[in-house]
């Protein structure tokens, strides 16, 4: 059975959280959870957050369907950093001239999978 957590919205760039997030991606739960909290990127705490809402979605699925999941098993079968929304903002330069500057945010989806 799987078990999804999307993360919509987060205000760090694409290209920078696919780093961190292949680091997680086939690892346990438990073994990602300690990666992440060795990592010093920005986005690594966030995921980290975003993996435990994923547990907890898994726990409350247990509760609810009679076929059970063992939390202990499961294993990152997905991450994947998708591109989100952009602010746009400007920035005043010589002669009356003006530049644009692109605010990022990317959208983060998790799916956990029990292992065997």
């Amino acid at each position: 059975m799987e078990v999804r957590a999307p993360l919509r919205g987060f205000r760090v760039s694409a290209s920078k959280a696919r780093p961190v997030a292949v680091q997680v991606r086939g690892k346990g739960v438990e073994e990602a959870l300690n990666i992440l909290s060795l990592s010093n990127k920005k986005s690594a705490k966030p995921i980290s957050k975003l993996l435990r809402s994923a547990v907890a979605n898994a726990e409350f699925k247990n509760e609810e369907s009679t076929a059970g999941i063992d939390i202990d098993s499961l294993v990152v079968k997905t991450i994947y950093v998708d591109e989100g929304n952009s602010m746009y903002r400007i920035r005043a330069r010589a002669q009356g001239r003006a530049n644009w500057i692109q605010k990022r945010s990317s959208h983060i989806s998790v799916v956990l999978v029990e292992n065997g």
